[in-house]
């Protein structure tokens, strides 16, 4: 009879099979593959019902159970040696934009996936269970609100008001969940977390800019958005000397530019940024007498959001002053910044420096399902590059080294809090 005891496997030289992670995401990205190789499958469609029927079989297959609440998010679990213990849990979602790319939301369900299967590889057995889930409609693409399901798992709002939105056809965000069988009977946010990590591609670009490879990243920036009006008065464009004019455009365009200097005055994460601009009467002839403008301001924390918020009306006010035009700033939404938990941001860090992996701090000016979690639980993310910095377009590309860098950074963070 043999006896002998088999080693003891080193943790620290843990790695995830990158290779299979790949292909795994490869495959996915099939189910609603674009000509330009990107992806679209947009929640609750039959093609996002292909996607969770092909993670949620994965799932099984790596010998995880599979729970679906009653807004379709998903939870894959896999046992730990104490399961009255809250599980460590990462994830992110499978749906699109209409022009996506493959990488968005998919790797980090599909990196969750990776790090089951990597434990299975190696026979580790986890103090607390592993959750990977899958958040519905995070994109907000079809239905209103993004972050749908991990908004109403965090009861930011009610299973109700998700249930009733509508896509442009009139079709619920209910009856879509029932016609494609992913509406489960757990009731969102009755289902503990102990952590939570959630690995994604950068959709900006400063990780490449600054030639790293992993982003330690410390929170969401918090973002206000308004609606701006400026009045003046329409007046023909040839008789009217151009001092008697009350031109709404040109205080406008001076505002805007504001908006672009405030985010400047408010280094380093100050973002401002003017997308959406109605001139009225439009008239190529005709001074225009009204100008509508959105304004989006961003920074890391609530308090930087107020100074802002104040330094933009005080210009505002004083443009108004000097030029006699009304000018009215309107809130539209206000999402506060979140920061993430330091256990978890330095669970990140160490587990980069561990591996030899470059890595920088990093804040996420997008929001994700990780902004929710961290209302509930000890919160972290994982941030790799991706090309160019282009995402939300059927173009996003990440480097494979990469993808499996995070991955491992993701394996190791998750071990630290599960325990081994």
């Amino acid at each position: 009879m043999d006896t002998q005891v088999k080693p003891a496997i080193d943790i620290d030289q843990l790695r995830i099979n990158g290779e299979r992670l790949w292909a795994s995401l490869m495959e996915l990205a099939q189910i609603g593959a674009t000509p330009k190789g990107g992806v679209c499958r947009l929640a609750l469609t039959d093609l996002d019902k292909q996607g969770r029927d092909l993670v949620t079989r994965w799932a099984r297959e790596a010998g995880m159970s599979v729970t679906i609440d009653k807004i379709g998010n998903g939870f894959m679990r896999r046992p730990g040696r104490n399961n009255s213990l809250p599980p460590i849990m990462t994830g992110s979602h499978i749906d699109t934009q209409p022009t996506g790319g493959k990488f968005d939301g998919n790797y980090g369900v599909l990196a969750g996936i990776e790090v089951v299967r990597t434990l299975n590889d190696h026979g580790i057995e986890t103090e607390a269970p592993i959750e990977v889930a899958f958040w519905t409609n995070e994109e907000g693409s079809r239905f209103v609100p993004v972050m749908m399901g991990s908004g109403a798992f965090a009861k930011a709002f009610t299973l109700e008001h998700a249930y009733a939105a509508t896509d442009t056809e009139g079709k619920t965000v209910k009856g879509e969940l029932e016609r494609i069988g992913y509406i489960g009977e757990q009731e969102p946010g009755d289902h503990p977390i102990g952590a939570y990590f959630e690995t994604h591609i950068e959709q900006g670009p400063v990780l490449e800019d600054n030639h790293k490879t992993i982003g330690v990243v410390s929170g969401v920036l918090g973002i206000r958005w308004y609606n701006c009006t400026v009045t003046g008065m329409e007046a023909h464009a040839g008789p009217t000397p151009m001092a008697l004019r009350k031109d709404a455009l040109q205080v406008a365009a001076h505002l805007m530019q504001e908006v672009v200097a405030c985010a400047h005055r408010h280094p380093p994460h100050g973002r401002g940024t003017v997308g959406m601009v109605q001139v009225f009467p439009n008239s190529r002839n005709v001074i225009p007498g009204q100008v509508k403008f959105s304004i989006d301001l961003r920074n890391a924390t609530d308090a930087d959001c107020d100074s802002m918020d104040q330094d933009i009306r005080a210009v505002a006010a004083k443009l108004s002053a000097d030029t006699g035009l009304p000018i009215q700033i309107e809130p539209v939404s206000n999402y506060p910044a979140q920061v993430f938990h330091p256990d978890c941001v330095d669970a990140v860090g160490r587990a980069a420096a561990k591996l030899g992996y470059s890595h920088m701090p990093a804040v996420s000016g997008a929001g994700h399902d990780a902004v929710y979690m961290a209302r509930l639980a000890p919160a972290g993310m994982v941030f790799i590059p991706c090309k160019d910095g282009i995402s939300h377009n059927e173009i996003e590309d990440a480097k494979p080294e990469h993808i499996t860098a995070g991955c491992n950074v993701l394996l190791h963070a998750m071990l630290e809090r599960a325990g081994t």
